[in-house]
């Protein structure tokens, strides 16, 4: 199977394409430049791999929750490629690849979702499960569904040996930790929902003909607000 998957939810441009059992892969620090970066490098990758566009079997991208312009420019590009070549997409909730990339099978992830909050969700694997659903597949198990929280508000969970990944450990460690204490065996704060996570977590649903018509590529948006204030903006927030 030859599938391409890329994320800019973040400030990073993650980039992966499977082709048999083989990945490549590509990440740079991209800042406000993925829509600058994102067409070319797609290009580079599949001409390193002597491939085009038209040899793909699918397109997964990261859906979000994330950055507003990153997941939508995520989302326009599967779709218009999607479109252009006529292959089905899948959309991958960034959260789920944030667990998925850990390498752990109980996952606290937290995404800085700015002003002061956290987009969070927690997962635990179990495989041959059957799971449904935007940021579900059929090896984890949503224990809380993706939220929008403050990090001093985020759910209680139970258990222990809880890994916590992804960069709201790494601007909000204390809080978090402090809320979870003695539950967490490890955090991973600079963990990233990598492309290749997702090109995982995606490969069953096109193995199983689950893929979407690209017209149907849509982001996943938690934070309803999708504009600052003028007042926020001067303070240096930002969405």
């Amino acid at each position: 199977m030859k599938l391409l998957a890329f994320d800019t939810s973040t400030e990073y441009l993650s980039l992966a394409l499977m082709q048999g059992d083989g990945v490549s892969t590509f990440d740079v620090l991209a800042g406000q430049s993925h829509s600058q970066r994102i067409l070319p490098q797609i290009q580079a990758l599949l001409g390193g791999a002597g491939l085009q566009l038209k040899d793909l079997h699918g397109i997964a991208f990261g859906a979000g929750p994330g950055s507003f312009t990153g997941v939508r420019i995520a989302a326009g590009v599967a779709q218009g490629l999607g479109l252009g070549a006529g292959l089905p997409v899948a959309g991958i909730c960034t959260l789920q690849a944030l667990a998925e990339a850990s390498g752990a099978d109980k996952v606290i992830a937290c995404l800085d979702a700015r002003m002061g909050e956290v987009y969070y969700a927690a997962y635990v694997k179990k495989s041959g499960s059957s799971q449904t659903g935007d940021c579900q597949t059929d090896t984890w198990q949503t224990v809380m569904e993706p939220g929008l929280y403050k990090p001093d508000a985020v759910p209680a969970i139970e258990g222990n040996g809880w890994t916590g990944a992804g960069s709201g450990w790494k601007t909000y460690g204390e809080s978090l930790s402090r809320a979870y204490q003695s539950q967490l065996r490890e955090t991973m704060p600079e963990l990233l929902p990598a492309a290749s996570a997702l090109l995982r977590l995606a490969q069953p649903r096109f193995a199983s003909g689950e893929a979407m018509p690209a017209a149907e590529a849509m982001p996943i948006y938690i934070r309803n607000r999708v504009a600052l204030k003028t007042s926020e903006r001067e303070q240096g927030l930002r969405l």
